[in-house]
């Protein structure tokens, strides 16, 4: 286990910070009780953590709501996502809009009910003006499809792509890439997460659930980035010159 020794003044904080909320169906069902109940739990931790993240200075946050893959989850489960989205995502995300955070859904919102597209939607135009901070929130979303989708898009326009040119195609468009990737759940994987965007991003996996994934165990997770260094292919001699 990583012991953070870092003072906070010491601490180098990710300019991005994708997290994959992975375990609350787990957490829920140790506990005897039913996956929705650990949804509203992630949900509760996700939002605490958020802040946390805003606090400490970093400037975006990707979060990993609900994949392509998730969709063929049973009916019910999915009711109960939906239903959160429902009770609450207006009042927070209205909260981080007063706070100058900007709001934005990845993915392929379209095959999510209409009243939760709405809802998505206003909290995306409420806060488009604003700059500096952003939430990225990924719904119906897999790293593949939006690759596809942005190798359509250049067909379409029938222009020869180089990477800079490819990266404005893909919903991130306006966002940095991820310096640090955080992983709740105990799984190694990304699980068609920003595989584009996540090229040298560096990894961060907890075997804790996520909703007992603590605003300590945030600062522990940039005290470990903050100890890694970035080379980007250039050898320890180049970075120092």
């Amino acid at each position: 286990m990583f012991r953070n020794t870092l003072k906070k003044d010491q601490l180098r904080i990710p300019r991005h910070i994708a997290i994959i909320m992975d375990g609350n169906g787990r957490w829920a069902k140790k506990r005897l009780m039913p996956r929705s109940y650990g949804h509203q739990n992630g949900f509760n931790r996700m939002i605490g953590l958020l802040e946390h993240a805003f606090e400490m200075g970093v400037e975006y946050v990707t979060v990993y709501a609900l994949s392509t893959e998730n969709l063929k989850r049973p009916q019910e489960e999915l009711e109960g996502l939906y239903n959160i989205v429902r009770k609450h995502f207006t009042e927070y995300m209205k909260k981080f809009g007063e706070k100058g955070v900007r709001v934005r859904a990845i993915g392929d919102i379209t095959l999510l009910p209409q009243d939760v597209q709405d809802l998505i939607q206003k909290a995306e135009a409420d806060t488009a003006h604003h700059t500096g901070k952003g939430l990225n929130i990924a719904l119906c979303y897999g790293a593949r499809a939006e690759i596809v989708r942005a190798v359509n898009q250049a067909v379409k326009e029938g222009k020869e792509v180089t990477e800079e040119s490819f990266s404005r195609l893909l919903y991130t468009a306006e966002v940095p890439e991820p310096d640090l990737l955080i992983r709740t759940g105990k799984e190694l994987r990304l699980s068609n997460f920003l595989l584009y965007q996540s090229a040298y991003t560096e990894f961060y996996f907890s075997d804790k659930m996520f909703p007992e994934f603590s605003n300590k165990d945030l600062e522990r997770a940039i005290a470990d980035f903050s100890t890694r260094t970035r080379r980007f292919g250039k050898t320890d001699e180049q970075l120092s010159n």
